[in-house]
């Protein structure tokens, strides 16, 4: 038996706490189902999209490029982790710095894509919602929505080629105990400031969006109780004996359902 350090060396990213047979083996069967399921879901909905034009849409353009990305991790990393994680510890296969290289690789091309497709999707609904029509227009003409998608993998391959020991478990045991301290500090902080930055600008979009629907509700109430008051002004005045002071009421209910009106049109 192998001691535990060899093991945690060189072993899949998911397969380090525990080196027996039996956790390696069920491990290795949830990679399986999780590739499978996760293929067939990501393929189904690429099919979807490229099938009926209704759904060719921009916020649908960058859902296919999460589907891609995940497709990156779900058909080709996960399978090798799940083959990897029945072989025995001292296996060439595990110890090739050049084999870990390109399924680290993967791995981080595909995670890193796929969260910038939910930050372009999460910003695509913000502009649509809460930004004029032809702002809307304007940005996400179909050469701008490709130059997005485009950034979005360059930017994951530029970060997996400046950074090619993020996504590999052992790489920084090889470094001396001076650089893996100040390695395993930079990847950290690296790692904590992209989760939290994407997750601030999430939360702005989503927020907006919602203080956005608000406000709609609450003018479109207001818009309903004022073509009320004026539908029950006019049949109170069609029955009343005073047709100045009807007229005086009517002519201020309309004034404020057209107040309210124009207001709505500025804000949109």
């Amino acid at each position: 038996m192998p001691n535990a350090s060899s093991w945690t060396a060189s072993s899949p990213l998911l397969l380090l706490w525990e080196d027996s047979s039996g956790t390696r083996i069920f491990l290795s069967l949830l990679y399986a189902v999780l590739a499978i399921s996760g293929t067939l879901s990501n393929v189904m909905v690429i099919y979807l999209v490229f099938s009926f034009k209704k759904l060719q849409t921009t916020s649908n353009a960058f859902i296919v490029n999460g589907c891609a990305a995940d497709l990156s991790v779900c058909a080709l990393w996960m399978p090798q982790e799940a083959v990897l994680g029945l072989l025995p510890p001292n296996s060439s296969s595990l110890r090739s710095v050049e084999y870990r290289l390109l399924r680290g690789g993967l791995l981080g091309l595909g995670l890193t894509v796929s969260l910038a497709s939910h930050l372009l999707v999460a910003f695509n609904r913000y502009v649509l919602i809460t930004k004029l029509p032809s702002v809307y227009q304007a940005l996400y003409q179909r050469r701008h929505t490709s130059c997005m998608i485009g950034l979005s993998w360059a930017l994951a391959l530029l970060l997996v080629l400046l950074l090619p020991g993020l996504w590999i478990p052992g790489s920084v045991q090889q470094l001396p105990p001076r650089q893996t301290n100040g390695s395993s500090r930079y990847t950290a902080l690296l790692l904590a400031l992209a989760v939290l930055g994407q997750t601030a600008l999430l939360l702005h979009c989503y927020l907006g969006i919602v203080r956005r629907v608000r406000g709609s509700a609450k003018r479109s109430q207001g818009r309903i109780k004022n073509a009320d008051v004026l539908q029950a002004s006019i049949l109170i005045c069609s029955e009343a004996d005073d047709l100045m002071e009807c007229n005086v009421s009517l002519k201020a209910t309309e004034e404020n359902y057209e107040r309210e009106t124009l207001r709505d049109k500025v804000d949109k």
